[in-house]
């Protein structure tokens, strides 16, 4: 007897299909897009370099003159200070905002309100004319007539670093304060539950448990936060005086009339320091960011699946023994 299907008149076993021969699809358009982004920007390049109002011999000499790395010398120490002022402000206003006391909560919600609310531009004029508001400043408590210290207004504008510090650092913080607000609330509820169990107090649960945790998300926006100020700081320049970066140049090229070469310096001072910066916020962002990855989790996975692995084999090996 015959077992093929097709001797005994069976239907015929159906024949393998021929290999697929897949044809990319062609990007016509796709490549054409880009030859022509990449021919607009080469031109706008071009003829940026070889421009004669560039004026490339004065931008290499104040580049690097002493009066050009002062200012931006004062620009990063500016936003370095700010930034300080503003995360430690916005730390507090946070824990304001989440505290279960409705008229701190209700305080820091008005003051948030308020600096969110108002261009950063006019607080710096503001501040710069607080004297018009106030000849005089007291420190102490109100309503009693005790007196600290005072101060004339007159003498707070003439530090214009004083200005700059409190007009950028309390706006700031009223950013600042929504971002660390976010990151406490990023943090599981179970983790404060746990520690609470344990004894821990709520100041020591914060800056033990929370804040730690919450640094994950705390640091890219803050990070962002960083480098915009570098550049909010050349808003100061509406102050006069030059303390800044963009201030100094400013003054400068009226008086010279050399504005596009200055503008480049500033321009040119500006992106290296931000670059710098960005360089550090994903160095910080790695540092807080262990354990979090994908990578990470997947390590962590292979180290429990060992560790259980371990635990199996001793448990087996005990048994064994117990039985001989």
């Amino acid at each position: 007897m015959d077992l093929d299907g097709g001797a005994a008149g069976g239907p015929a076993a159906p024949s393998r299909p021929e290999v697929i021969k897949a044809i990319p699809v062609r990007h016509w358009g796709r490549w054409l897009s880009a030859v022509i982004v990449v021919y607009l920007v080469v031109a706008l390049v071009f003829s940026f370099i070889k421009s004669p109002n560039t004026d490339w011999p004065t931008v290499f000499n104040y580049m690097f003159k002493p009066l050009t790395l002062r200012a931006l010398a004062l620009t990063i120490e500016l936003t370095f200070v700010t930034m300080v002022v503003g995360a430690a402000g916005g730390t507090i206003l946070a824990v304001m905002r989440l505290s279960d006391n409705p008229v701190l909560s209700w305080i820091a919600w008005v003051y948030i309100w308020f600096f969110r609310g108002t261009p950063v531009y006019v607080q710096i004029i503001l501040w710069g004319n607080i004297g018009v508001l106030y000849q005089t400043l007291y420190l102490g408590l109100p309503f009693t007539g005790i007196v600290v210290a005072h101060s004339s207004a007159g003498l707070l504008v003439n530090h214009l670093i004083v200005v700059a510090v409190l007009a950028l650092g309390l706006n700031e913080a009223a950013y600042a304060a929504e971002l660390v607000r976010a990151g406490i609330i990023s943090v599981d509820a179970g983790q404060t539950e746990a520690a609470t169990s344990l004894g821990m107090s709520p100041i020591l649960v914060t800056r033990r448990i929370v804040l730690p945790q919450a640094m994950r998300v705390i640091i890219p926006t803050m990070g962002n936060e960083t480098i915009s100020m570098l550049k909010t700081t050349s808003l100061l320049a509406v102050l006069g005086g030059g303390i800044e970066l963009f201030g100094r140049l400013q003054s400068i090229y009226a008086q010279t009339f050399q504005v596009m070469p200055l503008l480049i310096v500033a321009s040119a001072w500006y992106l290296i320091v931000t670059s710098i910066l960005t360089v550090g916020q994903a160095r910080l962002e790695a540092y807080f960011g262990k354990g979090f990855g994908a990578e990470e989790t997947e390590a962590a996975e292979k180290r429990a699946e060992r560790r259980a692995q371990r635990v199996l084999t001793s448990s087996k090996g005990r048994s064994g023994g117990g039985y001989s």
